[in-house]
């Protein structure tokens, strides 16, 4: 939580977004109640339109920095005056809106949350948020949830597990049921702020409810018909998690800030190109430009094409060069797996 910005003419405060919807934002404020408790403020733009670099569908989103003005007739309202420069930000883009959506920001951990069936594990999903991560310098952590299901024992998924592990990504094993791996992401989160990603139904919020018993997120099931998530969590909001002391070995007072954000059934991808796609797989990059054909080589049937050699001699997986193709081809299509 930032300091508050001393102004005693305009009343201005420094506060970080929980919340939003239709223009009005939860904004926890600098100071403090009587009894000790950051102050949460509903705020509205002070402008029509924020002043940023792209136009979001959302112009703000947990996690930001804001400067406020607090409405000098009541002191639980306020006013946005601007946001503070972000240090990163994670966005897909919202098909329905057709604009980029802003789902976090200012984050230590990205946490895309996966499991290996209910719904069903798509592994090119997971993709798209790692390429989506690394393009926005994000620190992405998967998160496989549910792991007491018989299906995560499969050899094919835990090949895909093995894949992003030995590509240095981190892979953490968990159940909300049983408690496997809770300890590990407790003791990943305490203290940081993260975002919460990931298709509906993969248990987010049941996550978030073992994680701390005094959060009573509601959790949805799944259609029966198709294997997918119902959307439970309808807007993002950033959360400070009580962590149980049972969880984190009896540690007293660990808090945790997490951003639960609303499930999503497509992940597209934003501002990146199909000619740059490559830069966002990290087996791929170290070979771009090194084609026969240079940088025009598209990597599918060219001669002399490095990354072609590199999958051939085992050095790039079949199942991670599959996904890159095939998410370049959607890109190139505008035609999106769900």
């Amino acid at each position: 939580m930032e300091d508050s910005v001393s102004n005693s003419e305009s009343s201005s405060l420094t506060g970080t977004v929980l919340s939003g919807s239709n223009n009005t934002f939860e904004v926890e404020c600098g100071d403090k109640d009587e009894d000790g408790n950051p102050i949460v403020r509903q705020c509205t733009l002070k402008s029509k339109r924020l002043k940023v670099s792209t136009k979001y569908y959302n112009p703000l989103a947990p996690g930001d920095v804001v400067e406020i003005e607090v409405d000098s007739l009541n002191d639980e309202k306020g006013q946005i005056l601007s946001l503070v420069p972000r240090k990163n930000e994670f966005v897909r883009w919202n098909v329905k809106g057709r604009a980029p959506q802003l789902l976090a920001a200012n984050l230590d951990y990205i946490i895309l949350v996966t499991t290996p069936d209910e719904p069903p594990f798509r592994a090119r999903f997971i993709d798209r948020e790692l390429a989506q991560a690394e393009y926005e310098n994000l620190t992405p952590v998967i998160l496989v949830n549910k792991y007491d299901l018989e299906a995560a024992q499969d050899p094919d998924f835990q090949e895909r597990l093995t894949i992003w592990e030995d590509l240095g990504y981190r892979v953490i094993r968990v159940s909300a049921k049983t408690g496997e791996g809770l300890t590990e992401l407790a003791e990943l989160i305490n203290g940081k702020l993260s975002a919460l990603v990931g298709q509906s139904g993969v248990g987010k919020s049941s996550l978030v409810n073992v994680l701390d018993n005094s959060c009573v997120l509601k959790t949805g099931s799944l259609s029966q018909k198709y294997g997918r998530g119902t959307h439970t969590t309808t807007k993002g909001t950033l959360m400070h998690l009580h962590l149980n002391e049972s969880i984190v070995g009896g540690i007293q007072n660990a808090y945790a800030s997490i951003i639960d954000t609303p499930g999503v059934r497509r992940f597209v991808l934003h501002d990146i190109q199909a000619e740059d796609l490559g830069l966002y797989f990290r087996e791929i990059k170290p070979l771009l430009g090194k084609c026969k054909f240079g940088v025009s080589c598209k990597h599918d049937r060219e001669p002399g094409c490095k990354i072609q050699e590199a999958v051939y001699a085992g050095e790039i997986t079949e199942p991670r060069f599959e996904s890159y193709l095939r998410i370049r081809e959607e890109i190139l299509t505008g035609s999106w797996e769900d």
